[in-house]
């Protein structure tokens, strides 16, 4: 029974290290690579445009890993809907 209690251990530690690191990647590195993303852009084109879009990019990234967890839950409600879980609407142009 002490192998199993050794191997429970392993598994939480294992559990625990990964959110650890996924936490380390939504908060840490995702934002630094944006920015990044964004300087180099800026340096290497000297331009407006490019730049700019950089930004617009690098936000969109930034605001998706951020909110990772409503979208998770919002994909979640669609595939729901799409498989019947929701309400059905009947009527002549439905068929």
């Amino acid at each position: 029974m002490d192998d199993i209690t050794l191997a429970a251990g392993w598994i939480q530690t294992g559990t625990g290290l990964g959110n650890d690191i996924k936490a380390l990647i939504f908060n840490v590195a995702i934002p630094v690579l944006c920015g990044a993303f964004v300087v180099i852009v800026g340096w290497k084109t000297k331009a407006p445009g490019p730049t700019i879009m950089a930004v617009i990019f690098a936000a969109i990234v930034w605001g998706g890993a951020a909110n990772m967890d409503t979208l998770k839950d919002k994909t979640t409600e669609d595939i729901t809907q799409y498989d019947g879980g929701g309400k059905q609407l009947t009527g002549p142009g439905d068929q």
